[in-house]
Parts: structure tokens; C-alpha cells; sequence
């Protein structure tokens, strides 16, 4: 889970932990893809916010992608005009989520993205 925001951060990951799944969490887009650049492969799935300081999630989707193509990315944002979900698509995010997140949605959109 990526946010820059800790207590969206804090929200997403318990209702994560939720539903079953094993969260590392970042506040920093540049941490986050700093700890994916280190273990590739310990991560299942990225989240991320669109809007963060110093790296957007457009971008941090990007530079995940270019190292682990086929790893899921789910991109979360408040505003539609950043990113529209066709460009996502076409960048290999996943899946596309508008805040604010419910936890059924959550639920619904990680199953599917990780079930492929």
C-alpha cells in the first residue's frame, strides 16, 4: 500500500489485514518503489495512490512494471482528470479504484486482480 496520506495509509492496510492479506505499507512513492526494487518478488500486488509528492503512482506503476512486468497494480485517486482508467489500463494497472474505498470494493477489485 502506497499513500502519502498516513491515515489513508492506515485505513487501506487494516482493511487489508481485514480481509486476510499481509500489508507493507509506505508513505513515500519513492520508498515504496526503493523496497520493490530490493524484493521484486516478496510483493503480490502494489496499491498505490495517483497524487503523492516526488512520484505520482502513474509513475511508480511505471518503474514496478519495468522491473516485474506481470506484477498487479491497483491505482487509487479523489480525481478522475489525473488518470483516466483507459490510460491506466493501457500502462498495465489492473484495476482503477476512486476514493473513497469501502471495504467490499476493496474486496472485490484485489480478489479480481489477483485471481487474474
Amino acid at each position: 500500500v502506497v499513500d502519502d496520506e498516513k491515515p489513508m495509509v492506515d485505513s487501506l492496510t487494516q482493511m487489508l489485514d481485514r480481509l486476510g492479506y499481509k500489508v507493507t505499507a509506505r508513505t513515500s512513492s519513492i520508498e515504496a518503489l526503493e523496497a520493490f526494487r530490493a524484493r521484486p518478488e516478496a510483493f503480490d500486488l502494489i496499491l498505490t495512490d495517483q497524487t503523492m509528492p516526488n512520484m505520482t503512482g502513474e509513475h511508480l506503476a511505471k518503474e514496478v512494471l519495468k522491473i516485474r512486468p506481470a506484477v498487479p497494480v491497483i491505482l487509487c485517486t479523489g480525481f478522475s482528470e489525473a488518470v483516466s482508467e483507459d490510460t491506466a489500463k493501457e500502462m498495465g494497472i489492473r484495476a482503477f479504484i476512486m476514493k473513497p474505498i469501502i471495504m467490499e470494493k476493496m474486496a472485490r477489485v484485489v480478489r479480481q486482480v489477483l485471481d487474474g
